[in-house]
């Protein structure tokens, strides 16, 4: 590694802390929704405050060829009724995604269904989710935390999948960055579990998680190709290129073809490499979330890639150039 790489990579780690630090300043994100230069930064990656705010969005996607999940922000809700109040969102949502005639897939933190208050309160809130998306025939993806919460959520997981058995189904986040990915995909792919991989995006100790990112894209790319051979319609959550690029090379390696997993891509992050995708024919899933607590999840958006901070910046910059010259 030239000096020039090791300064960037440390300059990248010390970045990507800040971020995650900042994440927990609510403060800030109530600032940036005032200001007129930062809030479309929030637009872009957020669809709307509410579900129904963000159906213009999920239309678009779905008449130019994507899929999509929704996502109701929130975490770490501190009183039970709050918990409940975020079950009843997605059981409204998946009614309005039945409506409108949109993909019915969502995703969840169970944090923010209770998970904080304990697992008895958080399953509670999660069944009424599963039993609501059951008489809809959806599909629910539960979020994967940081890593305290890794044992609870798989515990919850299992327990509760039955629920959706032959209507549906359940399934869960691995992150690549946590040391005991490995084990719990071999355990995962054991179950039949639809999984999605991601790098993750938290800060996690040295002792549960690869620091260097050489280390967690190693592992991404190694429990990718593992689930791409053995896993049932496992979903690729990242934007970098030469793992894209890698899992397609491998895909038509083992004639593992389109319809047998999905691209997953997070809304207004890499447009460009979204279309790419949906116009060479694979299957490309967007991530879309909406309501009122955006702030952390942007925020963390930023940590995982630092050099977006720049990008995102440039790009408004320029939109908002090109807009007064229109």
């Amino acid at each position: 590694m030239t000096l020039r790489s090791r300064i960037g990579a440390v300059v990248e780690r010390v970045m990507r802390s800040f971020l995650l630090t900042i994440s927990h300043w609510r403060w800030l994100g109530r600032l940036a929704v005032r200001l007129p230069f930062t809030r479309p930064m929030v637009s872009r990656f957020v669809a709307g405050q509410s579900v129904a705010g963000a159906v213009p969005a999920l239309e678009r996607a779905r008449d130019a060829g994507f899929r999509t999940t929704v996502d109701i922000l929130g975490e770490s809700v501190t009183h039970a009724e709050a918990a409940r109040a975020a079950a009843d969102g997605y059981v409204a949502a998946l009614g309005t995604l039945a409506e409108h005639r949109l993909d019915m897939n969502v995703s969840l933190k169970l944090s923010q269904m209770g998970l904080g208050l304990g697992t008895a309160v958080a399953r509670e809130n999660l069944a009424r989710v599963l039993v609501a998306a059951s008489s809809h025939e959806a599909f629910v993806r539960i979020d994967m935390e940081d890593h305290t919460t890794t044992d609870a959520t798989l515990e919850l997981w299992r327990g509760l999948r039955p629920a959706m058995a032959g209507s549906g189904d359940v399934g869960v986040v691995l992150q690549s960055a946590l040391r005991r990915t490995d084990a719990d995909l071999e355990a995962l792919i054991a179950e039949g579990a639809r999984i999605r991989l991601c790098k993750g995006a938290y800060k996690e100790p040295a002792t549960v998680a690869y620091q260097d990112k050489a280390d967690v894209d190693a592992a991404y790319v190694r429990q990718m190709e593992r689930l791409l051979l053995d896993a049932p319609y496992p979903a690729i959550a990242t934007h970098d290129d030469r793992i894209i690029d890698h899992a397609i090379a491998f895909a038509r390696e083992h004639g593992i073809g389109p319809e047998r997993f999905e691209f997953q891509m997070l809304y207004g992050v890499r447009r460009d490499l979204q279309e790419r995708l949906r116009r060479d024919g694979w299957t490309v899933r967007i991530y879309v979330p909406s309501g009122r607590e955006w702030y952390p999840y942007f925020m963390r958006r930023l940590a995982e890639r630092p050099a977006n901070v720049v990008f995102l910046v440039t790009s408004l910059w320029r939109e908002r150039r090109g807009k007064g010259a229109a």
